[in-house]
């Protein structure tokens, strides 16, 4: 006697990171940009920035946007004003994926869309500005300053999956980071790991979420 094998999960909801997934972002950029109000030399501006507890408390909601500036012109020696930082740290935001966000609008009407990134109120205004199409696609758009977690922590997915209502194991994660796909596999959600909009692709046919010569 054979045992059948367990049917798949139907897909009742997708979740799309921002940053890496629909958005091209490079903190390059900001050291670039920074690097003429700063005493210090570019690689020494590159080894001072990392995502520090400060960066991760303005993530979280903890730490204002002002005073996560102040703390960046102590860090790399800037001499400017906090509109120069501003500017600076949103040049880190690229451009869209567009051959992704071709696969969301194909998919959206069939399935619900939503974004979850971590990220900040300064730069989900600047999204809005430079991008004012991008975020409209989703049904919702989860943020950790809102949610007051980031991702990994299981917090973030099961404030998510609390929200849009519907079961881990029927949700689709596509995420450029493997430890939030591991977080999220571990709290049953399907994850993909997106190097480019060909996984995208990919997973959503192997779906049924998209016609073959889509």
């Amino acid at each position: 006697m054979s045992c059948a094998a367990t049917p798949p999960a139907p897909t009742r909801a997708l979740l799309f990171d921002l940053g890496g997934v629909v958005l091209h972002v490079d903190f390059e950029r900001a050291l670039q940009a920074w690097a003429p109000h700063s005493r210090l030399p570019l690689a020494r501006l590159r080894e001072l920035f990392h995502f520090d507890a400060p960066y991760q408390q303005h993530e979280t909601g903890r730490l204002a946007a002002g005073a996560y500036f102040e703390h960046l012109r102590a860090l790399l020696q800037l001499d400017c004003d906090a509109a120069a930082v501003r500017a600076g740290f949103n040049a880190v935001l690229q451009a869209e994926i567009a051959p992704t966000l071709e696969l969301i609008d194909a998919v959206r009407h069939r399935v619900p869309c939503h974004a979850i990134s971590n990220t900040n109120a300064v730069h989900v205004a600047e999204i809005e500005r430079l991008f004012p199409g991008l975020l409209r696609r989703f049904e919702r758009v989860f943020t950790s300053h809102e949610i007051g977690e980031r991702k990994p922590h299981p917090r973030t997915f099961t404030h998510v999956l609390a929200a849009i209502g519907v079961p881990a194991p029927e949700v689709v994660l596509f995420d450029d980071l493997v430890s939030n796909i591991e977080a999220a596999r571990a709290l049953g959600l399907q994850a993909v790991l997106v190097r480019g909009p060909a996984d995208v692709r990919e997973a959503l046919l192997a779906r049924g979420l998209l016609p073959a010569a889509a």
